[in-house]
């Protein structure tokens, strides 16, 4: 197994469980469990790779992607009990699966098009859209709704990691400066609330000064 597709199958295993925990929240039965979970897991990389054209989809070709995804969601089905904070253990695991997904999301845009700038798109692609998924079925509120850094914390694990390519660094190298990045500046907007200034809407201007 190559370092990408150990950090493939990491990601999908937290996001995953950030499915599960979801799925906990709302009290679902096992089934329930493994819905969101799958859906957490692999989502991302499905739109992935459905806009790359590379099809069939990657768990369709492996399907141990899926069998990590229900293995996950059965361990946390009968242990989740054990965790008192179960909303911020989420967010902590959906951090560290955004900076694996952003890496890994990057790498396979740059393989299949060569376009560093598709590989930074596809690389925060798949580390978000799966907890955006997650997020819309389980009626939780949108990661991408709260204040504190979320697409950009992706975005910069991608560009970390391509930058780091073109300029020859060991596969290794990149991906760990991509995955830290990452990780980085988005459990620092988590401990910290570092968020961008938010729009603030304005008077419009009077009917008079238009014309």
């Amino acid at each position: 197994m190559t370092p990408l597709e150990g950090l493939d199958y990491a990601g999908v295993a937290v996001f995953a469980a950030t499915g599960a925990l979801s799925a906990s929240r709302k009290q679902l039965d096992l089934i329930g469990f493994g819905f969101l979970a799958a859906v957490t897991g692999i989502g991302g990389g499905t739109i992935r790779d459905l806009i790359l054209g590379d099809v069939p989809v990657f768990w369709v070709e492996k399907p141990a992607y899926l069998v990590v995804c229900v293995a996950v969601a059965a361990i946390v089905y009968f242990t989740v009990h054990l965790v008192e904070s179960r909303y911020r253990l989420l967010i902590w695991l959906d951090a560290i699966g955004l900076a694996a997904f952003a890496v890994m999301g990057a790498a396979k845009g740059l393989a299949l098009t060569g376009s560093p700038i598709v590989a930074v798109v596809t690389g925060m692609m798949t580390a978000t859209f799966g907890g955006i998924l997650r997020d819309l079925l389980s009626g939780e509120p949108s990661v991408l709704m709260r204040p504190e850094i979320y697409v950009s914390a992706a975005l910069l694990g991608s560009a970390f990691f391509i930058a780091a390519s073109l300029l020859g660094a060991p596969l290794i190298v990149g991906s760990g400066l991509g995955v830290i990045a990452a990780f980085a500046l988005r459990g620092g907007a988590i401990r910290y609330g570092w968020a961008f200034s938010p729009y603030r809407s304005r008077a419009g201007r009077p009917p008079e000064d238009v014309l």
